[in-house]
């Protein structure tokens, strides 16, 4: 042992000098990794944006239907130029010089039938020093506009409304599943690490067993036992050892700076792993697992989405092949008035306003209707493309079902017989280890010699690694279904 400190003393000083004083030290075990990777990995916190994108974009659809009110000033506004006016008897110019003073207010309540009733009222005053007139004007109007094809053919605000709830539930679900995603990423990461960090303290011991073993070699030589060849060929399996070790110790330095990449913490920072390599036995149910995945699954549901904005814009396109109709009508009241332009404003307004009293209402009611007579069957074409892309979508709905079901049943069977594989190989380290504890006796008695030792360390170290793959191999396993069907075998409950 003491022969082994001195071999790793060098490397303990430089890890020592790599790690900054104010290094924080992380203990974590994979829940902890997870956790600190939800709050701090810079994926998750995009798709934390996305996601809001998509709810103020709901908001703003579902705004869509409330009463919008407008408020404009133009104070105030002068122009002088020159202008053209141009009538039967020819071109003529005319200087302009003008000041316009305007304030208005419009009201606009949208309809679920996608039209809408609006008021606008406002207040005009235009001095013309040309003519040295100041004209003042008051309007005030109640109206309402309804396309009648909304009914039969396409409805816009109810079909953006539509939009934006898919986008929402579309977003929702991509975090949702990236989620799952981090969780898998997080798992490797951290399987990886334990598995270097396992794979190192395998290779310490190993190299204990062949310090110990290369000081008998020794001593057995100097009192003439075993040829000098046995105490070289022991030499030269502690060199390859001491070899393996460090090499260890480097490939562990790098998955941990990976592991801490992944979960978003500083690269100074040190992180111990906490895990004894147990394993919690579950027993999945292939039938149970596709059901679970079918229902779901974000794809499947990708495609129900991508078919449903598809019967819109079918719709949509369908309308515009259709005979369309508006029905308007609108009541007003108006008042004006003409004064020498050094009239008080007041003035004016106050005579506007009698005339705004005086004045009979103005209205009018109004159906228009637009009919496609001949097109060349352009319309006709549009829409039997957006149903033959409805149809590419529910077959690509078919095969991404069948594909779902076909990866989740060999996953199952996978991990089922990876269970049976880890808990053979644990087996196997327990016979091992009492092999080697044989074998090493009987070196040390002279029955044996280093050869016969070399493999069966061999064995041992085999023995360790096939049963760390096999570990790390069920947990990803298991992190990978939990992935694919959104339900946690482990804990036996959905993800939500």
């Amino acid at each position: 042992m003491k022969r082994t400190f001195n071999l790793i003393q060098p490397l303990l000083i430089i890890i020592l000098l790599s790690n900054p004083v104010n290094a924080e030290t992380y203990h974590l075990d994979l829940d902890k990794s997870i956790e600190i990777a939800r709050s701090k990995s810079s994926r998750m916190l995009m798709l934390e944006q996305d996601l809001r994108i998509a709810e103020y974009n709901l908001k703003a659809a579902t705004s869509k239907f409330k009463t919008h009110i407008d408020l404009n000033f133009v104070l105030p506004q002068y122009t002088e130029t020159i202008r053209q006016f141009e009538d039967s008897t020819g071109i003529s110019f005319y200087p302009v010089k003008r000041m316009q003073y305007e304030g208005n207010i419009s009201v606009n309540q949208p309809l679920p039938t996608d039209g809408y009733v609006y008021m606008r009222s406002g207040l005009s005053n235009y001095d013309d020093f040309f003519t040295d007139n100041r004209s003042t004007y008051l309007n005030t109007r109640f109206g309402f506009v309804q396309p009648l094809d909304a009914f039969y053919g396409y409805n816009s605000i109810k079909a953006s409304f539509k939009q934006a709830e898919l986008a929402y539930e579309r977003s929702s679900k991509q975090l949702k599943r990236e989620e799952l995603n981090l969780v898998y990423n997080v798992s490797n990461a951290f399987y990886n690490m334990l598995s270097l960090q396992k794979s190192t303290e395998i290779a310490l011991l190993d190299l204990e067993r062949q310090t110990e073993a290369n000081s008998i070699s020794k001593n057995k030589y100097e009192a003439g036992l075993i040829r000098e060849v046995d105490a070289l060929q022991m030499e030269v399996d502690l060199a390859e050892a001491q070899n393996n070790y460090e090499m260890a110790l480097v490939n562990q330095g790098a998955a941990e700076n990976y592991f801490k990449e992944i979960i978003g913490i500083e690269l100074n920072d040190k992180v111990i792993l906490t895990n004894e390599l147990k394993y919690k036995v579950i027993i999945v149910d292939s039938e149970k697992a596709v059901q679970l995945a079918l229902e779901n699954r974000l794809e499947i549901r990708e495609q129900d989405i991508q078919i449903e904005l598809n019967k819109l814009n079918l719709r949509r396109q369908k309308a515009e092949g259709m005979i369309q109709a508006d029905l308007t009508a609108y009541y007003e009241k108006t008042g004006v008035s003409g004064q020498p332009v050094n009239t008080s404003f007041t003035q004016s307004l106050q005579r506007s306003y009698n005339d705004f009293l005086d004045r009979p209402q103005n209205f009018g009611v109004g159906f228009t209707i637009t009919i496609p007579l001949l097109d060349w069957g352009e319309n006709k074409a549009l829409v039997n493309a957006a149903k033959s892309r409805i149809k590419q979508n529910e077959i690509q709905k078919t095969e991404v079902q069948r594909s779902i079901e076909r990866e989740v049943r060999n996953l199952v069977a996978d991990l089922n017989s990876s269970l049976k594989r880890l808990q053979l190989l644990e087996k196997n380290v327990k016979v091992a280890e009492k092999s080697f504890e044989i074998t090493l006796q009987r070196f040390t008695d002279g029955d044996i010699d280093s050869q016969a030792l070399a493999l069966e360390r061999n064995r041992l170290n085999n023995a360790y690694n096939s049963h760390l793959r096999a570990y790390i191999n069920y947990q990803l396993m298991q992190a990978e279904l939990m992935r694919k069907t959104f339900y946690d075998f482990q804990r036996n409950e959905a993800i939500k």
